[in-house]
């Protein structure tokens, strides 16, 4: 059984959909595929903050039931476990949205000891196996490094878009409880990201082809669509992500996920027509 969480509302859904769709298409065997996502509504804070529906998450599912039959979708809607223990906390007016900071209640949320947690901005570009299977016995999690982070803050400081959780192991640490507990007390400079590194006590640090985010090489397995720098025609930053199918063509000039993107517009077209 391989297990994956993404977190998120509505707005997610385009990069669920085609990220998941990735993680099926790219299995070199069928294997058993449980999905989880966490939602919530938070419209105190925002009127646009309400949780992803039954409908979007069935719509995915029935996706990928075509490639992978023993496929279950499971939507948790967790505003109640957010209020109790996140509730105005430092973060929550952060640069990035709350729902970031869903995956920190993952151990409150009855998950299975193994967990691979993944942005919604990730496409498998090879067996999400290659990755899932890697030992992580005695580890709270495995991540790569940031990319930009490794040369600006530290050599080994990780990017938290791709995350093996080792939850048994997390559990008799507390990770989860120390990171809750910095995003409700001190505004950290990248909110989530900042508390699981800091409550960390013992991790693997894998090799950067589980989480490029600048690149696509030959033995890239995970391509995340973050934010980076372009020097052309002058330096700037964009924020590709792979539904952005146009922008994926013309300026990363990647074709590698086309099988993927292709019945991904179908689909969104059915979708729209019904």
């Amino acid at each position: 059984m391989i297990n994956v969480l993404y977190c998120g509302n509505g707005k997610v859904f385009d990069g669920v959909l085609t990220s998941a769709l990735s993680i099926v298409k790219r299995m070199e065997r069928p294997r058993p595929l449980r999905i989880y996502i966490f939602t919530m509504t938070l419209t105190r804070v925002n009127p646009n903050y309400t949780a992803m529906t039954k409908e979007h998450a069935t719509f995915i599912e029935n996706a990928l039931k075509k490639h992978n039959e023993d496929t279950v979708v499971a939507l948790k809607d967790v505003t109640e476990l957010y209020e109790t223990h996140l509730k105005e906390n430092a973060n929550e007016g952060c640069y990035c949205s709350p729902y970031t900071l869903l995956r920190l209640l993952a151990d409150l949320a009855d998950m299975p000891d193994k967990l691979l947690y993944l942005d919604a901005d990730i496409m498998l570009n090879k067996d999400v196996s290659l990755l899932y299977d890697l030992d992580v016995e005695g580890d709270e999690y495995a991540a790569a490094r940031d990319y930009y982070g490794k040369f600006l803050v530290s050599p080994n400081y990780i990017n938290a878009g791709v995350l093996l959780f080792n939850m048994r192991k997390c559990r008799e640490t507390g990770i989860f409880e120390r990171a809750r507990e910095l995003i409700r007390t001190k505004k950290l400079p990248f909110a989530d990201q900042s508390a699981i590194i800091r409550s960390t006590t013992k991790r693997k640090l894998i090799s950067q082809r589980f989480n490029d985010q600048k690149y696509l090489h030959k033995n890239t397995v995970i391509r995340h669509f973050s934010k980076r720098l372009f020097w052309l025609p002058y330096p700037h930053t964009d924020n590709i992500k792979q539904w952005h199918v146009e922008k994926v063509h013309k300026k990363f000039r990647y074709h590698e996920f086309d099988d993927i993107l292709d019945e991904y517009i179908a689909l969104k077209e059915k979708l729209e027509n019904e």
